[in-house]
């Protein structure tokens, strides 16, 4: 394990155990707490181990000294599901405790995160009324499962996320999500949102601007040149970068998942990875905030 992460797993354990240490259990509570079931999944997850088992036996080895108690696979299965609430609680901490949490330019897109392929493993699957058939545009073929939709500042840190069925609009899941938590918008007054031509709506451009956000996104060839194009050319591709350390770097298509708690919080894991990562960049003074190189193996 690189010295980096190492760093990284104390600074984190220290600031969750300072926030949120004083959880109160009903009876005995466990060997493994909730500060060092964050910290072991955020590990788990920048080193690249998909498998629970694999992982556990790598921690084992190589971790004992940070984690004097790992549980077994089917308890740590259990506890890391149990642990949704808890990720995007401490998702939501580390994000509101950098600079970019004020920023008042936004990036939301939707990326696929699959969950099956073959048509039996369709009909015999958990999932069964979450997930759907949605269209892949960038590998022009359909897919089976859920998207996940991000909504984070230019430097990736995410500011609000949910997984969504395929077949919804990407607008109306905007918009819900918006009314899920409006003070987000209303904290940041003038606040631009970048998205690119899927999000086009006369109604959605109206319900942003009651809300305070002025949209931007590449225009149509029927339309006139929008105000401030010219700033979506240094910023669009960022959209992708910000998915591609998701999928690239932090395997977020394969997540494992059988049920829709276990892909939410392995896709909670992968986000609070992720945020994690930009946050101890941020607070050390790091140039390029969302690189994950100085934490792999």
């Amino acid at each position: 394990m690189t010295t980096d992460l190492n760093t990284l797993l104390t600074a984190l354990y220290v600031k969750i155990d300072d926030e949120i240490g004083g959880t109160r259990w009903l009876g005995r509570p466990p060997l493994l707490t909730d500060s060092e079931l964050v910290c072991l999944a955020v590990a788990q997850a920048l080193l690249g181990y998909t498998s629970e088992a694999r992982w556990l036996r790598f921690a084992r080895a190589h971790l004992a000294d940070m984690f004097p108690y790992l549980p077994k696979r089917p308890g740590y299965n259990k506890r890391l599901r149990s642990a949704l609430p808890l990720v995007k609680r401490v998702i939501r901490l580390l994000a509101v405790d950098t600079d970019f949490w004020l920023d008042d330019v936004w990036i939301a897109d939707s990326t696929p995160v699959e969950c099956g392929r073959s048509r039996p493993t369709v009909k015999r699957s958990q999932m069964a009324g979450w997930a759907g058939y949605g269209y892949r545009a960038s590998h022009s073929r359909f897919f089976w499962g859920l998207r996940l939709y991000l909504i984070c500042t230019p430097s990736g840190m995410p500011i609000t996320w949910a997984l969504a069925d395929p077949k919804l609009d990407e607008r109306q899941v905007l918009v819900s999500m918006l009314d899920l938590e409006p003070e987000l918008a209303a904290d940041r007054p003038g606040l631009l949102l970048i998205a690119d031509k899927g999000f086009k709506a006369r109604w959605f451009e109206y319900d942003l601007n009651l809300r305070g956000i002025e949209l931007l996104r590449p225009w149509m060839r029927n339309e006139r040149p929008r105000p401030a194009e010219h700033l979506l050319k240094p910023v669009r591709q960022l959209i992708e970068s910000v998915n591609d350390t998701l999928k690239g770097q932090l395997d977020l298509e394969h997540h494992g998942g059988r049920t829709f708690e276990g892909v939410a919080a392995r896709v909670a894991q992968r986000v609070l990875a992720m945020t994690a990562a930009i946050w101890h960049s941020h607070r050390t003074g790091r140039p390029i905030t969302r690189s994950l190189t100085a934490f792999d193996h």
